[in-house]
């Protein structure tokens, strides 16, 4: 399938003006003032794009991302030839000033290498674009080699076990807009697992159960579609593989917003909790050796499924007493296997309509 990259062609007014106030700016410096107000009618703005050399051959979107942490990434183009990995990419910034803020990253490290940092112009970004979709589609009037495979591309001969991995999301994707991408198919936001790096930010990539492995497989005919701006590529993958990903670092948790009964401070304290970041391996005896100080039994720990009946990595768990249940709060954030787990307060409520639903 041919590549399917769509790009923000035009001055965008999302680039250009104030910027929006949840930015976060690289750490170094003071955050600056508002940039000043463009006058379209004498000169626009500079594009804020900026072009990388010396990048490692496995270097990623996520690698970029934190190598110019704080500031905000709009696309990243990694730029090939005769399907080869160049080490030179292209980064679009959110506006104009952060161009100054990306340079300063010049002759830092990402990995073993450093990384050459130069100001670039909206041509040489979009002549890359075009050069980018014509070599993907065997077009390219400069050379008549077909696009080389990456390390990655053997996916047909890969065994589908219900789970797809996606890459180059953008980072304001949310489950809505994955259940909408794969609409030709069954799936509940239970089964959308999102990972975040270090600082708990999205890295553009997630985890998707299907109900088959069947549906999985069907589904890879929207590798390389878009999804917004960005094309997506997919890849078999499997629960392994995505408890792996999610163990990593801070413990790349799913990024979803936290729900109104996350707030556990100013909920009302009841008997029974509610565990989150569970391994997908955890049975029974794993969360009462967790809760190796209270007394439990296997009848008052519930781990939920999902529809595809496979764990959601949530479980909720009654206390004897309210004072156990307070005093087993301390436990959270605390780490069982390789995973680190939150603990909430909830209720009896809670846990008959999760596990009703799921089940």
């Amino acid at each position: 399938m041919g590549l399917k990259r769509q790009r923000i062609m035009d001055q965008g007014s999302s680039y250009y003006g104030t910027p929006p106030a949840s930015s976060y700016m690289y750490n170094a410096p003071p955050p600056p003032p508002p940039p000043p107000a463009y006058s379209y009618v004498s000169q626009p703005p500079p594009f804020p794009v900026v072009r990388l050399r010396g990048l490692p051959f496995d270097c990623s979107e996520t690698d970029i991302a934190e190598f110019f942490h704080g500031l905000d990434i709009v696309d990243i183009l990694f730029v090939h030839k005769i399907g080869k990995f160049t080490g030179e990419a292209y980064c679009v910034l959110g506006y104009p000033l952060q161009v100054d803020y990306a340079l300063q990253r010049n002759m830092q490290n990402i990995g073993r290498r450093y990384v050459e940092v130069f100001r670039s112009k909206r041509q040489e970004y979009y002549k890359a674009i075009a050069n980018e979709v014509s070599d993907a589609r065997g077009g390219s009037p400069r050379h008549s080699v077909p696009r080389a495979r990456s390390f990655d591309d053997g996916r047909e001969s890969v065994d589908h076990t219900g789970v797809l991995r996606l890459r180059g999301l953008p980072f304001s994707a949310g489950k809505s807009d994955i259940k909408k991408f794969f609409k030709d198919f069954v799936l509940s936001e239970d089964s959308i697992h999102f990972t975040v790096n270090s600082e708990g930010r999205p890295t553009g990539e997630a985890f998707v159960e299907f109900a088959s492995a069947e549906d999985s497989k069907a589904a890879m005919v929207k590798d390389r579609m878009t999804l917004g701006s960005r094309y997506v590529e997919l890849f078999a993958s499997s629960l392994e593989e995505w408890e792996e990903a999610a163990a990593r670092g801070r413990s790349d948790v799913p990024h979803v917003p936290k729900s109104s009964n996350d707030g556990n401070d100013s909920a009302e304290p009841t008997t029974v909790l509610r565990m989150r970041g569970l391994p997908f391996s955890a049975g029974k005896d794993d969360i009462m050796d967790f809760f190796k100080d209270y007394i439990l039994s296997e009848e008052s720990i519930h781990l939920t499924i999902n529809s595809g009946g496979r764990p959601t990595g949530e479980a909720f768990v009654e206390f004897s007493s309210l004072e156990d249940a307070e005093a087993a709060l301390s436990k959270d954030r605390m780490t069982l296997g390789s995973r680190y787990v939150e603990l909430f307060r909830s209720s009896l409520e809670e846990l008959n309509e999760a596990v009703s639903r799921r089940r």
